[in-house]
């Protein structure tokens, strides 16, 4: 059960993190439609920081639970939650090539996992 509890940590840490492509892409908008007068820029621009800020902290104390290898295979999990965020949040199209690269990835870090 602790390792199931480890996992959800590590996972929920690197949800975490990929809310900051969120905030980054959200401050471009901001920017592109009102320059810097735009108060909302400043606002994404502020969560950004601070939300890599706990990242750093909790991704510190999550890494102490695995083997870096593990860590950083599971990190690549960014990479599907950055591809649901721009579908669901800012409506972008996913693309078979999206969908396989995505696959890859995942089978990659059950490999990691499985053999470690």
């Amino acid at each position: 059960m602790e390792k199931v509890k480890n996992y959800i940590q590590l996972h929920l840490n690197i949800l975490l993190f990929s809310l900051t492509s969120v905030f980054s892409k959200m401050a471009s908008v901001q920017y592109n439609k009102h320059g810097l007068e735009s108060i909302w820029l400043y606002v994404f621009l502020a969560l950004m920081i601070g939300n890599c800020g706990i990242y750093a902290i909790a991704w510190q104390q999550v890494i102490k639970k695995f083997s870096l290898s593990t860590a950083y295979a599971n990190k690549s999990v960014y990479l599907l939650w950055s591809q649901i965020w721009a579908v669901v949040i800012f409506h972008e199209n996913l693309s078979a090539q999206n969908i396989i690269g995505i696959l890859v990835v995942l089978a990659g870090v059950w490999v990691v996992q499985r053999y470690e």
